[in-house]
């Protein structure tokens, strides 16, 4: 049957980010659902900075000099950036973007879906000025922001009710406000069966599966969690997935030569396996890791946040009970050996994890992106 001509001709640009890696697999987690749901769109994801000048690339991403060398006053800052209209200058955003301005203008596209705060500034700033009539969909990853409220947004997509319920009551209009859930890879929609993968993966089923995660680009201290790891008294099978860090995962191996039943692994493609199997998750509370382990009914032990909004991340684990905020590194052994020996207290934690679950959330939002 052919495709009607708006089907094919509708454009839609996704405006990302390669800070971490949440933005941009949120990002193709919904280019993938938009395609599937409707095969004749044009769909382009854009690393919003590399249209940008080169100085204002470099401004933008100073927020890391701080952030490692001075962490607490990269939270001052961010806590006045969350509370803000704006995160930066508004006359230097009309300078650093024109390249993406004309970018913008040159695609033409019918669908705009700004994956971060800044982003979403920059979009509906080219809309505001350059008149355009494309519809701008700000796709908020656990990250509530003053500055998410501009009036040129038309479609704001939720990670959670919580988070939708912040942006209603700071004065966006309730009739544009959908929770969908944080776009994640489609794949976590159809898992497989626990038991079977955890054989496939070469776990037995006699002693719980701790996943301790170092993020896609390898961040982290290893060496601090694993020393805790070591005082655990209670059988437990260790998995470290250090992603592309080949150094931290040939340094990981090495230290973990005397823990038993212990893999390591660097970068993996099969995630979604590797979180079914687990009992117990280790990991910086980043929004996808999180929302990926709800889909997994895996509960989180959230450790070393960065300042700002994984802080606040943690808050809101604690307050949802879908994990534990694990303050200290001193703290990490003596609560995992809390809940494997408390069952009930474990399958609660699983529990909730399970009911903030979101597996079709790329699907949602796809649906909501596409409605007339």
């Amino acid at each position: 049957m052919p495709q009607r001509a708006e089907e094919v001709q509708l454009k839609i640009l996704i405006l990302t980010l390669p800070h971490g890696a949440a933005h941009h697999r949120a990002s193709m987690a919904l280019r993938r659902a938009l395609l599937e749901t409707r095969p004749g769109v044009g769909i382009e994801v854009v690393d919003a900075l590399s249209r940008c000048t080169p100085w204002f690339r470099t401004y933008y991403n100073s927020y890391q000099i701080p952030l490692r060398y001075w962490p607490s006053l990269w939270g001052w800052i961010e806590s006045f950036q969350h509370q803000s209209s704006s995160t930066g200058p508004g006359w230097l955003y009309r300078l650093g973007a024109k390249p993406l301005f004309r970018f913008l203008t040159e695609f033409d596209p019918d669908v705009v879906v700004a994956t971060e705060v800044g982003l979403c500034e920059l979009a509906s700033m080219h809309k505001r000025n350059s008149q355009a009539t494309y519809r701008l969909a700000a796709l908020e990853l656990m990250d509530f922001n003053r500055a998410w409220l501009q009036p040129e947004v038309d479609l704001f997509l939720c990670t959670h009710q919580d988070y939708a319920a912040e942006l209603i009551a700071a004065g966006a209009p309730s009739s544009r406000v959908v929770t969908t859930g944080q776009p994640i890879d489609p794949i976590f929609s159809h898992l497989p069966e626990r038991e079977g993968v955890r054989a496939r993966l070469g776990l037995t089923g006699d002693s719980p599966v701790l996943l301790i995660l170092f993020g896609g680009t390898g961040f982290g201290n290893p060496r601090l969690i694993l020393s805790e790891i070591a005082k655990l008294q209670h059988p437990i099978q260790v998995v470290v997935i250090t992603g592309r860090n080949a150094r931290m995962e040939k340094e990981t191996r090495a230290r973990c030569q005397g823990l038993p039943r212990a893999k390591v692994l660097g970068w993996v493609e099969n995630m979604h396996e590797w979180m079914l199997a687990a009992d117990l998750m280790v990991s910086k509370p980043g929004g996808a890791t999180l929302n990926e382990g709800f889909a997994c009914s895996l509960p989180m032990l959230a450790i070393h946040p960065l300042p700002g909004n994984e802080q606040r991340t943690c808050q809101w684990i604690v307050k949802r009970g879908c994990g534990v905020w694990i303050k200290s590194p001193a703290d990490l052994a003596p609560t995992i050996a809390r809940l494997l020996a408390s069952r009930n207290e474990l399958e609660n934690l699983r529990a909730r994890a399970r009911a903030l679950a979101r597996p079709r959330a790329a699907y949602d939002a796809a649906a909501e992106i596409l409605r007339p």
